[in-house]
């Protein structure tokens, strides 16, 4: 039979009420006390329950983390991020996969249910007012990756991806590019639509410099891949701005098929530097996407709503750099 808290209660010698208090993070309790319960629960292999002690504290130490696109394996990166910083707060993660669902109900109905004590939605795909069905069903919630705004609905961490199109621009102008092209993921994507107007922005603002725009179907390799071969039946830019790295990789791979070198023959540059992208046979040039900060504070700043849910949402911008690696030619 499992443990009890009477169980270490009588070997302790204390009362119940002393071992729950234990257990619970500050709770008081004298150390004279918590050693004795302590050494009573390693001796009888005791370990709290969870969920018992939720009905006790209120709160589930449960967080969902939500996102939409489990084709691209930057999204590993993140869950592999999320997953460590909640672990280290001794909250537990609930991941709900909205593959290609955007009602928010759906996934409110279900996070009730195991009642989470927040959300964190983690997608630069989803609109804003995603995250705000959580916020008016009364879940606190943050946006990580979401649209930049001065003044939103929910917190949103994330990079400004307007500047992060201009950026690029920048980046393949500063190269001695003229003829450039802009191949974006989903046209309704909220960080496509960005990264697309911020790069056709920066090129209009250079003389001598000419844009052309395409999008693939989802941020995947895959996609990127067909986009690029369905290029090729026309003439191709100088230099693509694949508004994610897997776009990038799936690009590469296309111009490799037709016989295309990169960068002698076409050049590159991705966005988020994700771990593939430092592979020595890909070695893409990108524009580094600060995952770590944005997820560290996205978890600084739910469990700070947990606690006082009247915080004013703000907007938590953060700042990309590019990384030259070796698929554009030399400056």
């Amino acid at each position: 039979m499992a443990v009890t808290l009477k169980d270490v209660a009588e070997l302790a010698e204390v009362s119940r009420s002393a071992v729950s208090r234990t257990f619970t993070k500050g709770a008081s309790v004298s150390e004279k006390t918590r050693q004795k319960v302590m050494k009573a629960a390693d001796q009888l292999g005791y370990s709290p329950n969870a969920l018992a002690s939720s009905l006790t504290t209120g709160r589930t130490k449960m967080i969902g983390l939500i996102s939409n696109n489990f084709h691209n394996p930057v999204f590993l990166e993140v869950f592999d991020r999320f997953t460590r910083g909640l672990h280290e707060r001794d909250l537990r993660p609930l991941l709900v996969n909205l593959t290609d669902e955007t009602d928010p109900e759906a996934s409110i109905r279900m996070l009730r249910q195991y009642s989470v004590d927040g959300v964190i939605v983690a997608s630069s795909t989803l609109p804003p007012a995603f995250a705000k069905s959580f916020r008016d069903a009364g879940i606190p919630v943050v946006h990580s990756f979401g649209r930049h705004t001065e003044s939103p609905d929910v917190d949103v961490l994330g990079i400004d991806n307007i500047e992060a199109g201009r950026m690029a621009a920048r980046t393949l102008i500063e190269h001695g590019y003229t003829d450039v092209g802009f191949l974006g993921g989903p046209p309704e994507a909220t960080s496509t639509l960005d990264r697309e107007k911020g790069f056709l922005l920066e090129c209009a603002a250079h003389k001598g410099v000419s844009a052309r725009v395409s999008f693939a179907d989802a941020y995947s390799f895959e996609a990127g891949r067909a986009e690029m071969l369905a290029l090729l039946n026309t003439p191709l830019a100088e230099a693509y701005f694949c508004g994610d790295d897997v776009l990038s990789i799936g690009a590469i791979s296309a111009l490799e098929t037709a016989g295309l070198r990169v960068p002698e023959d076409v050049g590159i540059i991705g966005l988020n530097d994700i771990d593939m992208a430092k592979w020595e046979n890909i070695n893409l040039t990108t524009i580094h996407n600060p995952f770590s900060k944005i997820i560290a504070a996205s978890i600084e700043q739910v469990t700070a709503l947990v606690e006082d849910q009247s915080i004013t949402p703000k907007a938590h911008l953060f700042e990309c750099s590019v990384i030259e690696r070796g698929t554009l030619k030399a400056r």
